[in-house]
């Protein structure tokens, strides 16, 4: 009966191998996201102002960048995967950008 030498936790380096990840790791990054998670609720019930957007969007793209790096397992992964993910945030933030532009030139606000 032939072993599967695949491990549970991990993902690929950049030679084609596993890279074996802890499960530690795997819960502090999930106890980041909640945390994350409360204090976006919690800047929600605070006022201020036109930063309240800005700093929801903030979290969000730390906690992205979390699930991104640890979950897709990105942080081990080759240099043309890490070009495509810099890729995507490279357009995210001009979308984001334009977003704001227009969301700060509003005469309701």
């Amino acid at each position: 009966m032939a072993h599967d030498h695949t491990p549970a936790h991990g993902g690929h380096d950049e030679h084609g191998g596993h890279h074996v990840m802890p499960l530690s790791l795997y819960w502090g990054v999930f106890f980041a996201l909640v945390i994350g998670t409360i204090v976006t609720v919690w800047s929600a019930t605070i006022d201020l102002g036109a930063l309240n957007v800005i700093v929801a969007l903030v979290i969000a793209s730390v906690k992205a960048l979390l699930v991104v790096l640890y979950f897709m397992h990105v942080k081990y992964a080759s240099k043309l995967t890490w070009l495509f993910v810099a890729s995507g945030f490279f357009w995210l933030i001009i979308m984001l950008v334009i977003t704001m532009n227009d969301y700060s030139s509003r005469g309701w606000m």
